[in-house]
């Protein structure tokens, strides 16, 4: 029992004094910045989306989504050339997050360390959607939008055992994160990603974006919610859902726009965060 211990206390140590050399590398760091860059401008082209949707003037193969926002990249004179290069940067992306979740936010004690670590782990799973959707649309056609992909998911959810459970667990888990991004604007907890402090307009234009980019997520988990009680799985989607179900309320092209606004103002978040990123 010891020796499996001790081998198991070795291997986690090589995995660190690994994760602490990847760190070090420049080209790594380089390509960092890339992701954090283009995981901006991913914002800002669905913010856009959203601004055209609330005005009208949204074609009907425009999705406010980050799948549609990736095929927006894929149709400029760059292409599939540029979309390999997002693609690195995501994965480069998971690669910092798992370091971070692995050895990351040391100056922390107790329960604060295990649940900002494992809110690392989760945005791994993030980056590494969307760099594959990157690859995946690069490559070629793609097969199955991020709308279709959210209604996939509740349709076979739903298919199982308890799936309208199970489908109001994962509604309950995208409000809980929700939540978590509209909470971190009032406790500017961001700063504990960053190496820096932001002050001014760089951080009220950060809590915006926070809010506005929670509020949206918001919406998407209460459609998830939506079908796990009506045990439809049409009634779930995704961003450009929410957007839309936004834009049907009062004052529905005032929310939207402000709604917009928000996930544009994350964008622009997304550019400070790749000059000031922290590494573990």
């Amino acid at each position: 029992m010891g020796d499996a211990a001790g081998a198991a206390k070795q291997a986690a140590d090589k995995g660190k004094d690994a994760a602490r050399t990847i760190e070090g590398s420049s080209a790594y760091q380089w390509l960092v910045k890339v992701g954090l860059v283009f995981y901006g401008i991913v914002h800002l082209l669905v913010a856009v989306t959203a601004v055209r949707m609330a005005l009208g003037l949204r074609g009907s193969d425009e999705e406010a989504s980050n799948t549609g926002a990736l095929r927006s990249l894929a149709e400029t004179p760059l292409g599939a050339g540029l979309l390999w290069v997002v693609a690195a940067g995501f994965f480069a992306l998971v690669v910092w997050q798992a370091v971070t979740a692995l050895i990351g936010f040391h100056e922390f004690d107790g329960f604060k360390r295990v649940r900002k670590r494992l809110s690392a782990a989760l945005r791994t799973v993030l980056y590494g959607y969307l760099g594959v959707a990157a690859a995946r649309i690069a490559s070629g056609p793609d097969v199955e939008d991020g709308e279709d992909a959210q209604e996939s998911l509740s349709q076979g959810l739903l298919g199982l055992p308890f799936g309208q459970v199970l489908v109001g667990i994962v509604g309950l888990a995208v409000l809980g994160y929700a939540i978590a991004q509209v909470s971190k604007a009032f406790r500017t907890s961001f700063h504990d990603e960053l190496d820096t402090t932001l002050t001014g307009a760089k951080l009220r234009l950060t809590q915006a974006g926070f809010v506005g980019k929670g509020i949206a997520i918001g919406i998407v988990g209460a459609l998830f919610l939506w079908a796990a009680l009506d045990a439809d799985a049409q009634k779930a989607g995704g961003l450009d859902k929410a957007l839309q179900q936004a834009l049907q309320q009062p004052l529905g092209m005032w929310l939207l726009l402000a709604l917009a606004l928000g996930i544009g103002a994350y964008g622009i978040y997304c550019f400070f965060w790749a000059r000031h990123p922290k590494h573990a």
